[in-house]
């Protein structure tokens, strides 16, 4: 059975189609890419899984849950985390208090009461004790007492990619996570997600333009394109698919086109 099953999934803005009839089924343990084309519906696609927009029609299931109409904060406490394109982090709190945000689902004393003001009861240990676990996991305990807006960008990403780790997730949900980063922290990024799938066992859904991250480290690739799922198996089939290099073509021509 797998653990992410989408059906036959609609979205639409006014009359601009997001997704036309986008079905993909991701199995438990693997890491599952979604390239395609900008605006070819793959941040329209996650959004609609972890609850930000509501498809309009088609369902989404997760572990035996439908998800199709249930909330962000609903879906995440099913255990699926998410991290964003552009970084969505506190810029003015810690690594640590942003590390311990990605707890929230767990407090049951309440998040700023009992967990960001210092060690006040045993609950609170054990969530520091996990946070401490990811900080150590993603290497990055020289900056776990630095504010968020002095952070390079590169340990920005891996900040945000910790958070949702401690959120102790059964699914990721990756939007891009190598975008605007250099060769080293793209390298550093993908050894994280790697080390998340082997160690940890997590599922992975992931959008990334970067190809030679996506051939690397996914097990299974869907492509989309204008909405639709033009493409789908492992990668080095998907990468000599026709449709798919006309997809990736069309796209470098019309910039050209454009720039021209």
């Amino acid at each position: 059975m797998p653990h992410l099953e989408i059906r036959e999934l609609f979205l639409s803005f006014g009359g601009i189609k997001a997704l036309i009839d986008v079905s993909l089924s991701v199995e438990k343990g693997i890491i599952h890419a979604i390239i395609g084309p900008n605006g070819a519906g793959k941040t329209a696609l996650l959004n609609c899984i972890n609850g930000v927009y509501r498809p309009d029609t088609g369902r989404i299931e997760f572990g035996g849950h439908d998800l199709t109409r249930m909330k962000p904060d609903e879906i995440a406490r099913l255990g699926v985390g998410r991290t964003f394109q552009n970084v969505e982090l506190f810029r003015n709190m810690t690594v640590l208090q942003n590390l311990l945000l990605g707890r929230h689902n767990h407090f049951r004393s309440g998040l700023f009461r009992g967990g960001v003001h210092g060690y006040r009861n045993p609950e609170e240990v054990d969530h520091r004790k996990k946070v401490e676990e990811v900080i150590d996991f993603l290497e990055v305990e020289r900056w776990r007492k630095a504010y968020v807006k002095n952070l390079p960008y590169g340990v920005q990403k891996r900040v945000e990619l910790g958070r949702a780790l401690c959120m102790d997730p059964e699914i990721l949900l990756l939007d891009e996570p190598t975008s605007g980063m250099n060769v080293e922290e793209t390298e550093d990024i993908a050894r994280f997600i790697l080390d998340i799938h082997e160690e940890i066992g997590t599922s992975i859904v992931l959008i990334e333009h970067d190809m030679g991250v996506v051939m690397d480290i996914s097990h299974m690739v869907t492509v989309l394109d204008f909405g639709n799922k033009i493409s789908e198996g492992p990668p080095h089939v998907v990468q000599n698919d026709p449709k798919v290099i006309q997809a990736y073509l069309g796209e470098e021509q019309e910039r050209e086109r454009k720039t021209a």
